[in-house]
């Protein structure tokens, strides 16, 4: 009785054991190959792309692991010009108060090198903005209940975002203008539904630039014990 009551509500794992390790080796250093193309794009160009991308790559960052299961995040794709104008103009009256006081010294002295300031024209030439919405609490039973460990649930469902959408061939931006209530408040999301970031999603320009960045070897970012 006991044991048929534990595995109750639990399925067979579905895993597929990767075999030999040659094979582990050869697709661990493709995908890293891959991945570490990927870079954040500020030039994109208007042309369309298909809807079908964007929904799997959403479906594909829902099935990041979160806090007992809670799934605490929404994903907004906002494709309507009218409501992206609405997104530029607010965000970039956010970012000009970040760039003329808001910021401290060291930070702007941080951005520098990316020749980044507050227009963004990007969040009108994309042909998709992907707003992503940390749930905070949910209502059940009459009842409201935090949702648990939602900020690195969400965190972690964002990298996967990022790295499907670079997979797919997308270019991607992570926008995160200070303070982001305003996107609560123009696409009308309730107030359990923080704004965590904003993704612009497209094809890059032909003539798009970004910083001569180098990442950090292996041995600057792990450690053995």
């Amino acid at each position: 009785m006991g044991s048929e009551s534990k595995n109750e509500g639990f399925i067979a794992l579905d895993f597929a054991r990767i075999e030999p390790a040659e094979e582990q080796i050869r697709r661990a250093n493709e995908f890293f190959e891959n991945l570490n193309k990927r870079r954040t794009v500020r030039d994109f160009i208007d042309e369309p792309i298909p809807f079908e991308l964007i929904e799997k790559a959403i479906l594909t960052a829902g099935t990041a692991p979160s806090g007992a299961h809670m799934q605490p995040w929404r994903f907004v794709v906002v494709r309507d010009p009218e409501i992206k104008a609405k997104i530029k103009e607010a965000a970039e009256k956010e970012e000009y108060e970040s760039y003329h006081g808001r910021m401290p010294a060291r930070w702007l002295r941080r951005l520098a090198p990316i020749g980044t300031d507050e227009n963004k024209p990007f969040l009108t030439i994309a042909p998709y903005l992907i707003v992503v919405f940390r749930i905070t609490s949910i209502e059940e039973n009459g009842e409201t209940e935090p949702t648990y460990y939602s900020q690195e649930s969400v965190g972690i469902a964002v990298g996967i975002l990022l790295a499907a959408l670079h997979n797919m061939g997308l270019a991607t931006l992570t926008h995160t203008p200070s303070p982001m209530k305003f996107l609560q408040e123009i696409l009308e999301r309730p107030r359990n539904e923080v704004p965590y970031v904003l993704i612009p999603v497209g094809y890059p320009a032909p003539d798009a630039r970004v910083p001569d960045f180098k990442r950090k070897d292996i041995k600057e970012i792990m450690s053995v014990i």
